[in-house]
């Protein structure tokens, strides 16, 4: 499961890194604590060019009667994801990064509480989850666009943490990701676990289970 993440570059260094040229953001700030059902920087193929927008994180699939239930698709099993009604027409053709420098896992404990960890490139860099998103429409016409994150099994270091991770692409995958001409069989070989020799997950503050808080205090290791 991914239900945390963090995103505190500046957007110059947003931009720089993933090389893109347009950017259709209302408001961009550094985010500690971005939580499902808030608006989330996506990065989606445009055609001509690699473009970053918004997307609400809660995929409501086209088709669905209400966007009531966004918040129960935030995540995505890697494994059904080509199958499953509500994600398997995103996953052939709208496929989207989702920027991020680290995310939030809980650990459970023996004494039955959980300890929130941060999990980060040991470079501290920026990095990409795989997503998806539709573009869902009321009956008035409005359009809501959303998006939600592929998980798959744990690497090793995550897997002391949780039985799940997200899918984060490899920085020469990421294009495939979003080529709308790649196959499935391509794209089904994305989606395995990080190597764990690259990440590590250190503890913090229990307060970055409140999504109103949103702070520099919530990514500082505990001692």
């Amino acid at each position: 499961m991914c239900g945390r993440y963090t995103l505190v570059v500046t957007l110059e260094e947003l931009m720089k890194h993933f090389m893109l040229e347009n950017e259709r953001l209302h408001t961009y700030s550094p985010r500690y604590n971005i939580a499902p059902g808030q608006w989330v920087p996506a990065i989606v193929n445009g055609g001509r060019s690699h473009i970053i927008g918004q997307l609400k994180w809660g995929l409501v699939p086209s088709w669905a009667q209400s966007d009531k239930e966004s918040f129960k698709l935030i995540n995505a099993r890697a494994e059904t994801v080509a199958d499953k009604p509500a994600f398997r027409a995103a996953f052939k053709s709208r496929r989207c990064l989702i920027p991020a420098d680290g995310f939030y896992e809980w650990q459970r404990r023996s004494d039955g509480t959980k300890q929130p960890y941060r999990i980060v490139m040991r470079e501290e860099g920026l990095f990409a989850f795989a997503g998806l998103y539709e573009i869902w429409m009321d009956k008035e016409g409005n359009k809501l666009s959303t998006c939600t994150i592929l998980t798959t099994e744990p690497n090793e270091l995550m897997s002391v943490i949780h039985d799940r991770m997200p899918v984060i692409l490899q920085p020469g995958d990421e294009r495939i990701w979003l080529d709308r001409n790649s196959q499935s069989s391509q794209l089904q070989q994305l989606l395995r676990p990080y190597p764990d020799r690259l990440m590590e997950a250190y503890p913090v503050n229990q307060a970055v289970g409140n999504s109103r808080i949103d702070n520099a205090d919530l990514i500082k290791r505990l001692v």
